[in-house]
């Protein structure tokens, strides 16, 4: 589906919570690439991309299964990216592996256990999402991780063009929504930091659970 066979006021408020959950960081040169699994392997080139450029030595995949995953996926999320970043060039040895995670936060959590086996102390990250998740990544590694420096970044597509056959602009949105649910929510629960929400965006969101964009709500 694409945005211009959903409603015009329905568009309008997606597009809204979509622009709220991009940070537009700049990219700057850091220790390592920090990719969080999901469901859209364009994540994958994206930070296959930046390596390439020479935007950091190395790139670590966090990503078990996870809700839309589990039962996709045949290997963990973290195992597929990686087999992406091996077909694109990336030296085996320059790929960290952490399979394990199930959410954001484990994603932070079993990497900074990982590197401390491992006796590494990176000190600055490019962080690499959905476009939607940026502001959620950002939120959950300023919490569990707040004495490192990092970025966020993610593919860089518009949301015209985001949407596919294996990613439609319906599940966009009942994501989306989610998300934005969750970055209100998570800060009393102690898994990131406050975020302000616009009153318009939090507008659109009531509106968008109205219409019944509700399936990725916390229940």
């Amino acid at each position: 589906m694409t945005a211009h066979q959903i409603a015009p006021h329905i568009d309008r408020l997606a597009r809204m919570i979509w622009d709220y959950h991009q940070m537009n960081h700049t990219i700057v040169r850091s220790d390592c690439i920090f990719v969080l699994g999901s469901h859209d392997t364009r994540v994958a080139d994206r930070a296959v991309d930046l390596f390439h450029e020479g935007y950091a030595p190395c790139i670590i995949f966090s990503g078990g299964f996870g809700n839309f995953t589990t039962g996709t996926f045949k290997k963990p999320e973290a195992e597929v990216f990686a087999d992406i970043a091996l077909q694109r060039g990336v030296p085996a040895e320059k790929i960290f592996l952490e399979n394990k995670s199930t959410n954001t936060g484990e994603n932070v959590q079993f990497t900074k256990e990982l590197l401390a086996a491992k006796g590494i102390d990176f000190q600055s990250f490019i962080l690499v999402q959905k476009p939607y998740m940026e502001r959620r990544t950002y939120a959950t590694f300023r919490k569990n991780w707040p004495e490192k420096e990092f970025v966020v970044t993610s593919p860089q597509i518009s949301y015209d063009d985001y949407p596919n056959n294996e990613i439609p602009l319906e599940k966009v949105i009942h994501i989306m929504v989610g998300d934005l649910q969750r970055i209100r929510e998570y800060p009393a629960r102690g898994f990131q930091i406050y975020q302000e929400i616009p009153g318009p965006v939090w507008d659109a969101f009531e509106k968008l659970v109205a219409a019944g964009y509700v399936s990725h709500l916390m229940r």
